[in-house]
């Protein structure tokens, strides 16, 4: 079921009112069962991977916990890993290594006669399968009890607003939350209903409107050179922060409004001064999920500097790999990888010169160009997450800048093909107002809370805005109930 679609506009509220109509000792059953209603909207059948791996990590957790030696712990959390990557494997990345494994024989000469799947994607397996992980992980290093109730680890793995786009929670924060009751609080549920509103508006008017000029540009990219390409790129940018981030203001806010504190995943990234920033900034879960379970095991920084380096990248490249079975993906983990190298190599010598040229005596301008740096490698990267080949990523990262002297014309056609992306000047327009409100929104959230300031609005003023709201989302929403980007990981 999508945010985004009616159904959950009536899914949502129903569910809401009969969690707290009911007694406290029957609500993790609603949960339960909406989520699973939730997710089979989908493909109901799928249903099925979710229950094999949480009864592998249900059983392997308290094998764990009740292992009397340290050999006998490690033997049931390799199983436990073995059976969530296994899954990950078969229905993510096998058809992709066999790929290149019949690639590579028709360089060497043999033929791969390894047959192919025709299966689709689970939606939402990367993340649900994180986090039945970081649950076995936990348990296994003795921060987490292992939970004897299968219904409420079920829901741990399942609990709806988060289930197939995160956060990816740890254990610690959200298990304890299905014990304890909570009860109808006014202010919690309109600071919940305000976040959902806030990513609503982020997909359906900002995400929405810029993939209908980003989708023009990269399913058509030879169509397009120059001005185009860029456009698309930065657009691409905001469509994917608007995206994703909606959702996680979704899910937060739909879990607050039941009285469940769920992680925060973004924090205004392309705010950042800095690539590690960056990642301190964006899908906040993910980040940390792969900080604590592979680059801290792996060593962290507390290894030789090369191996460092190598443990920085090793987890990019990871980190691609899990977005998608593809070599568009891993490349942009691997550039990432290699401007979080690169910064630390010539960090020293990039505050020297900062110094030397006298930036760090005008703080604001240094700040503003290392958050406009930030933001163009980023983009650049984005170009291979989002280009459907590597041919097509080549394309538009070369002809960006080769092709800015192609124009010949000054034609209304010419304009909207290049400026408007072959859309419409409403569309282009909304989205860069839009784009205009949100970045000034997160500079006024830079200093505090909008959702405080605006609680201490008097009435009028407050119900004023919301009106206001409601009639900008009608009048320049797109509704297409379109897809989020991070449901096909």
């Amino acid at each position: 079921m999508l945010f985004n679609s009616i159904e959950f506009l009536i899914f949502f509220p129903v569910v809401t009112l009969l969690y707290f109509l009911l007694p406290h000792r029957f609500r993790w059953m609603l949960l339960l069962a909406a989520s699973c209603f939730f997710y089979m909207f989908f493909k109901a059948v799928y249903i099925l991977i979710l229950f094999f791996t949480i009864i592998i990590d249900y059983i392997a957790g308290i094998c764990i916990e009740q292992s009397s030696t340290p050999k006998r712990k490690k033997w049931f959390l390799v199983a436990s890993i073995v059976a969530n990557v296994g899954v990950l494997a078969i229905f993510k990345y096998y058809n992709f290594f066999n790929d290149n494994i019949t690639s590579l024989g028709e360089w060497l000469g043999f033929e791969n006669n390894i047959p192919y799947l025709t299966i689709l994607l689970p939606i939402g397996l990367s993340f649900h399968t994180f986090q039945a992980m970081s649950y076995t992980f936990e348990v296994y290093r003795g921060n987490q009890k292992a939970e004897r109730h299968f219904g409420i680890y079920a829901l741990y793995v399942m609990f709806y607003p988060q289930l197939v786009a995160g956060p990816i929670e740890r254990p610690q924060n959200i298990i304890h939350q299905f014990y304890e009751k909570h009860y109808v609080e006014y202010h919690r549920i309109v600071s919940g209903l305000q976040l959902m509103a806030w990513g609503f508006f982020k997909k359906v008017v900002i995400a929405d409107n810029l993939a209908l000029m980003v989708d023009n540009v990269y399913n058509n990219p030879t169509e397009y050179t120059g001005i185009s390409l860029i456009l698309a790129t930065f657009f691409f940018a905001f469509q994917i922060f608007c995206d994703f981030s909606g959702y996680s203001d979704i899910a937060i806010g739909s879990a607050q409004v039941m009285g469940f504190t769920l992680m925060k995943n973004f924090n205004r990234p392309y705010l950042a001064k800095s690539i590690p920033e960056f990642w301190s900034r964006w899908h906040i879960s993910l980040s940390t999920w792969f900080r604590d379970y592979l680059y801290i095991p792996l060593g962290g920084n507390r290894v030789p500097k090369w191996r460092w380096y190598y443990n920085i990248f090793i987890v990019f490249m990871v980190s691609g790999l899990w977005h998608g079975a593809s070599w568009t993906f891993i490349v942009w983990g691997a550039l990432h990888g290699i401007y979080q190298v690169f910064g630390f190599m010539t960090r020293s010598k990039r505050e020297r010169l900062a110094e030397g040229i006298g930036l760090t005596k005008m703080p604001a301008l240094h700040g503003a160009l290392q958050t406009i740096t930030v933001f163009l490698l980023a983009s650049f990267a984005w170009i291979f997450f989002r280009a459907s080949s590597l041919a097509d990523a080549q394309h538009i990262a070369y002809n960006s800048i080769a092709g800015l002297g192609n124009i010949t014309d000054i034609s209304w056609q010419t304009i909207n093909h290049l400026v408007f992306l072959d859309t419409s000047p409403k569309v282009f327009t909304v989205a860069i107002l839009s784009i205009i409100l949100m970045e000034i929104i997160h500079r006024m959230q830079e200093k505090y809370s909008m959702r405080e300031l605006i609680g201490n609005w008097p009435g009028w003023k407050r119900w004023s805005l919301y009106y206001a709201f409601i009639i900008l989302f009608l009048l320049f929403g797109h509704f297409s109930e379109g897809q989020f980007i991070y449901f096909q990981f």
